[in-house]
């Protein structure tokens, strides 16, 4: 072993990362310290064992990285490239002697798995003990990694205590770990570090590596096949792998116990293969370290969708789940407050997660259940899921369970977090109406929260609103038959629509008005935002119905009415959708001229030294200055353009009842356009009215009981 092989690891890793399209996300590097270290990493597949010590490597500084490997793939080919990236098999003869001798020198760092072997099925919690569970039975984890540690750091200190006392010792202690001068070696300490890996998501298919091995490869065996199908399927399908480092572990602290101490400073000959006084004393402090690592370990797993999904499924105590059912419970557990319980989770948690709700559009949930019905765990019962295969991993299915029963494997990988688990149960326990209350609850103080928060920040004396303009709310009606969501026009808020809110809920019908973001509070709120977050907004509006009313009609007014269409393009379960002087093209001069600015700023980021001629904002009469801005920010019109330029080639995918309404002379946005919108739309159960206004919104003021009225009686035809 030497430099060599670390270098030549880099050209292998190399030629991986050509074929591989693994996102690899590496955590806590800022916990590996200077000194001897062993990193003690969960073991799943091959990967970490091929990969992993190239990139210790570079997060050490250069420092060599050896491993331990299972002596069974010591065989052929394979034995050539472990032997060149520095892995040693578990039954080397010197296997000891040469850890401890790179440990002392700080010649290289060392990866050991303690459990073994790989855990396939991810079991290793058993009666709230760490239990290795495999095919060839039940085994606790390896306490090898705290017993080299210990023994490390016991002759270290050993050899800086005899010097004088026992020369002829100390001189045979160096020449067998080959250490030319103490000096350098009594600074050294020594560390375990634990190490978490993570893959997501966990998806094993057929794939390039494993047809060309059943090709090529006489008599290829079962476990050979299932290793190639599951391991080729996350390097080849752009699996993220997060690699998390934990706090180190100095070992130390284990020998200050005063017979050890004993043994530490006897003169003459003393070796670990020899009894000593303190031997089991030592044994006990590598089985406490041993605990401490493996708890440090498997609460560094980065928790996802498919984990939360899986435990929720595990624990839920009926056999018949409804699908909306189950996307609620998932999205309640992407919400629990888990500050403070060290859990970490996958960087898609950092979004907006009402996405769950609504179309699933990043396939999150749909991604997880096609898995668990194409694996047999589920099966589809309309708006059903049965469970049809238990979530037990049997030791004879060891090697096929990654195949067979991947969701039993998600499940098993977070059922040491105990906090976590504690925190899933009451959600998966919970009957369904509870659920639905919840999540609706749970949406409205968020939207509610949401927005005292950017009032405070994004306040200006003389300019913004009172709060009451901006605040979502809900108008309850009677039962929970049927729902309705409003969506306010662009540079207003939420109290456009009280008067058909009002109207709407004196016929009995729930409604609730959602608040697009940067809406009710100021110019300069309204200019950081884009169209995604309307969008977000919205759905977020559409989940809170949905789980209050069993059908749900959406609508909206202008800029609301293009989110309105855009929402039901997404979405299935609406019932129908009305869209009020909905606007396709931009006609208002004052929004022409915006789109002109537009182009300006862009060609003034482009001329080094005049950003301070770039213009933000243009002046805009209010049509109604209770609600609107009298500042328009350029951006705000560059997102309602993308809005409504993906919208035309949704709109023949919308087959639902629709009513488009339309005030003739409209200043704003022109009825020929929203008769092009009316013609785009796909359902042949339509209606397009045209009123006689001469302003743009016609859902307050004169005139407008006409406009509810209408609206009203689609409504109740909808429900008939």
């Amino acid at each position: 072993m030497n430099r060599f092989a670390y270098l030549t690891t880099g050209l292998a890793i190399k030629t991986l990362s050509s074929l591989s399209r693994a996102n690899i996300h590496v955590h806590g590097t800022e916990n590996i310290p200077r000194g001897s270290i062993i990193f003690t990493v969960n073991h799943f597949t091959r990967i970490e064992t091929m990969i992993l010590p190239s990139y210790i490597y570079k997060l050490t500084g250069g420092v060599p990285v050896w491993s331990l490997a299972d002596a069974a793939l010591f065989k052929g080919g394979l034995k050539t490239y472990l032997d060149y990236v520095g892995a040693i098999s578990t039954r080397d003869p010197d296997r000891d002697c040469l850890i401890l001798k790179t440990l002392l020198k700080g010649d290289a760092a060392w990866i050991i798995f303690p459990e073994g072997r790989m855990v396939k099925n991810k079991k290793i919690v058993h009666r709230g003990r760490y239990m290795i569970l495999s095919e060839t039975g039940k085994h606790r984890p390896h306490t090898g990694a705290a017993s080299l540690a210990l023994r490390t750091e016991f002759y270290r200190r050993r050899m800086g205590k005899i010097g004088a006392t026992s020369p002829e010792e100390a001189r045979r202690l160096m020449s067998l770990f080959e250490i030319d001068a103490l000096a350098p070696m009594l600074e050294r300490r020594t560390y375990i570090v634990p190490v978490n890996i993570t893959y997501y998501p966990l998806r094993a298919h057929e794939n390039l590596l494993s047809r060309l091995a059943v090709t090529f490869v006489e008599d290829l065996d079962e476990r050979a096949v299932e290793e190639l199908m599951t391991e080729g399927s996350m390097l080849l399908s752009g699996v993220d792998v997060d690699i998390r480092f934990g706090a180190p572990i100095d070992v130390g602290i284990y020998l200050d116990h005063p017979t050890v101490q004993r043994d530490i400073e006897t003169p003459g000959y003393i070796s670990f293969d020899n009894p000593i006084p303190s031997a089991k004393i030592l044994r006990k402090s590598a089985a406490k370290i041993m605990e401490r690592y493996m708890r440090s370990i498997y609460r560094m797993t980065t928790v996802n969708h498919d984990h939360l999904a899986a435990s929720i499924i595990r624990h839920m105590p009926f056999r018949r789940i409804r699908i909306d059912d189950l996307k609620r419970r998932l999205f309640l557990a992407t919400q629990l407050n888990l500050k403070g319980l060290e859990i970490f989770f996958h960087h898609s948690f950092e979004t907006d997660q009402v996405h769950l709700l609504t179309d699933d559009r990043y396939g999150k949930f749909g991604d997880f259940i096609t898995i668990a019905v194409a694996k047999g765990v589920l099966a589809r019962q309309g708006p059903y899921l049965v469970k049809k295969k238990p979530f037990s991993t049997p030791i004879f299915n060891f090697h096929q369970i990654r195949v067979d029963n991947p969701i039993a494997v998600m499940a098993n990988e977070v059922e040491p977090l105990e906090r976590l688990q504690r925190k899933i149960r009451p959600i998966a326990f919970l009957p369904e109406f509870w659920i639905r209350r919840r999540t609706a609850a749970y949406l409205i103080r968020q939207a509610e929260s949401l927005y005292e928060q950017e009032y405070e920040t994004f306040f200006v004396d003389g300019e913004s609103r009172p709060k009451e303009v901006g605040m979502p709310y809900l108008v309850r009606g009677k039962g929970s038959g049927i729902g309705v969501l409003l969506i306010h026009g662009y540079m207003s808020a939420p109290i456009e629509m009280a008067e058909l809110a009002g109207y709407l809920g004196s016929k009995g019908i729930t409604v609730y008005v959602a608040r697009l973001r940067g809406h009710g509070t100021s110019p300069d709120d309204l200019a950081t935002r884009t169209y995604s977050d309307w969008l977000n907004a919205v759905d977020a509006g559409f989940a809170v119905v949905r789980s209050l009313c069993k059908r749900v009609v959406v609508g909206g007014f202008s800029t609301g009415a293009a989110l309105a269409l855009d929402l039901v393009s997404r979405n299935e379960g609406v019932q129908g959708v009305f869209a009020v002087c909905p606007p396709r093209r931009l006609h208002d001069p004052y929004l022409k001229k915006n789109m002109a600015l537009d182009f300006w700023n862009l060609l003034v980021k482009r001329v080094r030294g005049n950003a301070d001629r770039e213009k933000e904002f243009i002046e805009n009469l209010p049509e109604n200055p209770l609600t609107n801005y009298s500042r328009n920010p350029v951006s705000g019109i560059r997102e309602i353009e993308r809005l409504m330029e993906r919208l035309d080639q949704k709109l023949p995918g919308i087959d639902i009842p629709a009513l488009l309404i339309h005030s003739h002379r409209d200043p704003i946005a022109f009825p020929g356009e929203s008769k092009r919108i009316f013609d785009l739309i796909g359902s042949e159960n339509k209606t397009y009215i045209l009123f006689n206004f001469d302003r743009h919104v016609i859902l307050a003021g004169d005139g407008a009981h006409r406009v509810h009225r209408v609206i009203g009686d689609f409504i109740a035809d909808l429900t008939a």
